[in-house]
């Protein structure tokens, strides 16, 4: 900074069961160019059950602790912490730091939004830009602008990559000196004006936090949203800075299960609050109900619920928490080996799965060396044919390339194997209905299930159709 700083921060962070994360972004946050002595860090923990306060308590004893008894989601951890911040003393904190807990900060990602308040009083809320943490020379977000017509976010400069950081770690970049976006990007200035930017790093003057109030209860997504917009609303500006930086898990790298019901039904309250026309509304509503008839021919009926719950929960005004329960949870991918040394599945078709990076590789080959009888094949890519070795003396399933032909092949296939293992990153709805069981896996998790229900697949249907001819869903809108 040009001057001594002496603007006093509370940094509030909010934690569920990500212990690792959290440890990971107090260490760089004792790392900071800073005064140490002017922040302050509370985390808010929402009934972690993997040990974190525990663990915070042990390595950063100078850390404040607020332990919810509940998970309340990310906006009842954030209003816990702006709560506590509200509660405070008059002036004893000039801006509160809103940090994720599963992000890592350059050490003068703090330093250059306070920079930019200190020098700019019509800016009431800085944010930084959002790299991937799995792609650190991608960029996720650079702040975002908002559709009024329906709500959707327009990411700033998204997908944009910085060449020259190829190869290098966040764990290491974020002690580089020299890192500066808008040197590194085309056209790109210090800080620029958007209409939100991510809590995974915002900073808010305090007064204006306090005078806007608690979010609304979003419980996790568009609730950052929301309170940008109404920043907004009160008259003040929101920057994004290109020379505060920080590194987060891209959306592509989490596969979404239950977080479905809130990302749906709370866009639509964003877009009714932005006032969109009902005509609008009403076409968002039927894309969510097309995407449940989706999940229901992929054979992921609840999550095909999820979207129905969330079109029937915003027409009833249903906001906050809701139970969600899932019919088949994931489990880590090493628990995968129960399912191979299963006696009854003999014959299995994988598809479009990265076998290095689920690590499952190994225990399909201790599989295959302990069942002499088990048959493991891998489908070709179905339009270009490309095989792509992953095992030893691999076995291929090639498909025709006309479409009627193909489906002919598919149809041909039904209940020929045993079990279909598909790649949530990329899923094929015809291969689900192939198998009695099929196993939907990513990176890190695998889920299994049975094949598509018709009924679930007519269930959809039924409510598509309703909602289209009548513009309600009836009076069994909640059912499960």
């Amino acid at each position: 900074m040009n001057q001594t700083p002496s603007a006093k921060i509370l940094i509030i962070v909010v934690t569920w069961n990500k212990k690792k994360y959290v440890l990971e972004l107090l260490d760089a946050l004792t790392n900071l160019d800073y005064p140490a002595a002017l922040f302050e860090v509370l985390v808010v923990d929402n009934a972690s059950s993997d040990g974190t306060v525990e663990a915070i308590r042990a390595q950063h004893p100078q850390v404040q602790l607020i332990c919810n008894p509940e998970n309340i989601g990310g906006t009842g951890g954030f209003n816990t912490g702006l709560a506590h911040a509200f509660a405070q003393p008059e002036g004893k904190y000039q801006y509160l730091w809103l940090l994720d807990n599963d992000v890592l900060v350059h050490r003068h990602a703090l330093t250059a939004l306070v920079e930019i308040m200190e020098q700019n009083e019509d800016i009431a809320v800085a944010g930084s830009t959002m790299m991937q943490l799995d792609f650190p020379w991608r960029i996720n977000e650079m702040g975002a602008y908002v559709n009024p017509l329906d709500g959707a976010l327009m990411l700033n400069r998204h997908f944009e990559e910085i060449l020259h950081w190829r190869g290098r770690q966040p764990q290491e970049m974020i002690r580089d000196e020299t890192l500066d976006l808008s040197k590194a990007l085309l056209h790109c200035q210090p800080y620029m004006d958007v209409e939100y930017v991510a809590a995974a790093s915002l900073l808010v003057r305090a007064t204006v936090a306090k005078e806007a109030g608690l979010w609304q209860d979003f419980f996790i997504h568009f609730d950052d949203v929301d309170w940008c917009l109404r920043i907004g609303r009160m008259g003040h500006r929101v920057v994004v800075s290109a020379q505060s930086v920080i590194w987060h898990l891209s959306a592509a790298a989490k596969i979404p299960t239950w977080v479905l019901y809130y990302d749906n039904r709370n866009v639509l309250v964003l877009a009714k609050t932005l006032g969109t026309t009902q005509k609008m509304l009403r076409h968002r509503m039927l894309h969510i109900l097309k995407k449940a008839g989706y999940y229901a021919l992929l054979g992921k009926s609840d999550l095909s619920r999820l979207h129905r719950d969330a079109v029937a929960d915003f027409l009833n005004n249903r906001l906050g928490k809701k139970d969600i329960k899932l019919d088949a949870p994931y489990k880590p991918n090493a628990q995968i080996s129960e399912v191979f040394m299963d006696k009854r599945i003999k014959r299995v078709l994988i598809s479009q799965v990265n076998l290095q990076a689920t690590k499952i590789q190994e225990i399909i080959i201790q599989a295959q060396h302990q069942r002499p009888e088990l048959e493991v094949e891998f489908l070709a890519d179905p339009f270009t044919q490309l095989r792509i070795y992953q095992v030893p003396g691999a076995q291929f399933l090639h498909l025709p390339f006309g479409r009627w032909k193909r489906r002919y092949a598919f149809w041909k296939l039904y209940n020929h194997y045993d079990l279909i293992i598909q790649s949530d990153y990329e899923s094929f709805l015809t291969l689900s209905w192939l198998s009695p069981r099929v196993i939907f896996i990513n990176d890190e998790n695998f889920s299994q299930r049975p094949r598509p229900s018709l009924r679930a697949v007519w269930d959809s249907i039924k409510w598509y159709l309703r909602f289209y001819w009548f513009g309600s869903l009836g009076k069994d809108r909640n059912v499960q």
